[in-house]
């Protein structure tokens, strides 16, 4: 039987101590911006937001479920390409079930189920953890960037409507402010000041520990992005194609709720995308994004006029329709996982 090293029990308490806390914080944020919601309104915005839930066209709501657990597949078959080069070919079904059972794990410990992923594929394919972990790290990396490339193209694309709503929101709390033309220069400059600066200084910075450890770290990274070139041409293609789809089928389930109300179905991809952006927001400041989403949902949908009630209701709709997928596939492949499990060692 092996010996845990005592000298890693601290460590390992200290660390589940810090994932309980996190998950205290950020459920705590969500059900705090629940409450304080919920404090503002009136009766009979209450019961209006409650109508627009029940005058919804739920058959479009089935449509954002299938659309959403597809977003999920591609994810998987875009994680399967990068087993490849270390010799391994786990199937589609064992793949797919281990990337729900993940998200499922996040919902109730942030960042739990990059391991919990692993630890299935351990099981089910029995690909070792060490392994399994190289390339989620990978994956992460492309994510972050392929985020920063769609909030950049949002931001360009950020015209019409979304664009005067940021613009008018920032003058009334800013006398005096520049057009937004003028804006995006100083950015701009602002940004290239910053690079020739990086070119100059960087060799000198890289004598302190924290400016090496930036280094060193960025540098990770990169070696990470440049492994998915290793997959050859043809499955590297296919790699960022399935990262451009991800994106899209996420966009894609917002147009799809947007179909569910009267007052919403005439919103397009445009409108999709800006709920997009500010729906992942919400995701980072609470657990699952549950109270933070489905109120900047609203506001986003304020920007093109949609009432708070049909906001509201849409925003929940959209936030619960992802919610709901995670938690009943997730719960089937956790079972399906457990037997796989349990068959293995009777």
């Amino acid at each position: 039987m092996p010996m845990t090293d005592p000298d890693t029990q601290p460590a390992r308490k200290k660390k589940r101590l810090g994932d309980i806390l996190k998950m205290v914080v950020f459920l705590g944020i969500g059900i705090f911006f629940i409450y304080w919601f919920l404090l503002k309104l009136e009766p009979e915005q209450k019961a209006a937001i409650w109508q627009s839930f029940v005058g919804a066209d739920y058959a479009w709501v089935a449509v954002a479920l299938f659309v959403c657990l597809l977003s999920h597949l591609v994810r998987a078959l875009r994680w399967r390409l990068l087993f490849r080069p270390i010799g391994y070919f786990p199937n589609v079904n064992n793949t797919f079930g281990s990337v729900i059972v993940a998200y499922l794990a996040n919902l109730a410990f942030p960042r739990a189920g990059e391991v919990v992923r692993c630890a299935t594929l351990r099981t089910s394919e029995k690909i070792p953890i060490e392994k399994s972990l190289g390339t989620v790290v990978t994956e992460r990396l492309v994510d972050t960037l392929a985020f920063a490339i769609v909030v950049v193209i949002g931001m360009l694309a950020m015209f019409g409507q979304a664009k005067d709503w940021l613009y008018n929101m920032l003058s009334e709390k800013y006398d005096n402010l520049p057009n937004m033309s003028v804006i995006i220069s100083v950015l701009a400059s602002m940004l290239l000041l910053a690079f020739i600066a990086y070119k100059l200084l960087w060799k000198r910075l890289l004598r302190f520990a924290f400016f090496k450890r930036i280094d060193d770290m960025v540098h990770g990274m990169v070696d990470g992005l440049k492994s998915i070139f290793y997959l050859g041409g043809r499955r590297t293609v296919l790699f960022i194609v399935y990262s451009v789809v991800i994106y899209l089928l996420y966009i894609l389930g917002g147009l799809v709720i947007f179909q569910a109300f009267g007052e919403t179905h005439g919103l397009g991809f445009r409108a999709a995308f800006v709920v997009y952006l500010f729906g992942t927001v919400g995701m980072t400041f609470s657990q699952g994004g549950i109270g933070v989403y489905p109120v900047l949902v609203q506001v986003a949908l304020g920007i093109y006029g949609i009432s708070m009630e049909v906001g509201t209701a849409c925003g929940w709709l959209l936030w619960g329709t992802q919610q709901a997928a995670v938690l009943v596939v997730g719960a089937a492949y956790l079972i399906y996982f457990s037997t796989k499990k349990s068959k293995k060692y009777s």
